[in-house]
């Protein structure tokens, strides 16, 4: 009995590897499901950051950008050559920076997806309360 139930085992885990699928290439991904938006901050100026060596945050809605493998609708108003001319902050030299501080041509891939620090606000009520105080206020500044 323990063999047939070894056996049967196997022979499921097996099927169950051989249906599942993998990406071959970061271009065979999908990437058109749409994230959640409710209630995205309209242009809100400067937001002041809360800790040290905190990515600036996005100040205004970013509902339509696309930031993929491909492009990066960002660096449409905030790269260097376009950022005087849009008012927009320019993209910092460490952007375009490897990790042994060598200049590239243009943005450092670990840098490109821009929406993996700098993340937009939403007047939200949050899931979890939180007691959260900016560094500033811990110091009472």
């Amino acid at each position: 009995m323990r063999k047939y139930l070894t056996l049967f085992l196997t022979i499921f885990a097996g099927v169950a590897v051989a249906n599942t699928q993998v990406a071959k290439d970061i271009n065979s991904t999908v990437e058109s499901v749409p994230p959640a938006y409710t209630n995205p901050v309209k242009d809100a100026g400067n937001i002041p950051t809360t800790f040290p060596h905190q990515p600036p945050l996005v100040p205004h809605s970013i509902r339509g950008l696309q930031v993929t493998a491909n492009v990066n609708q960002c660096l449409g108003c905030h790269s260097p050559d376009v950022a005087p001319t849009t008012g927009a902050p320019r993209v910092p030299e460490s952007h375009f920076m490897t990790r042994d501080g060598q200049r590239t041509e243009g943005t450092s891939p670990r840098r490109y997806f821009c929406l993996q620090c700098h993340v937009p606000q939403a007047e939200v009520n949050p899931i979890v309360q939180n007691k959260f105080d900016t560094i500033r206020e811990h110091q009472g500044k």
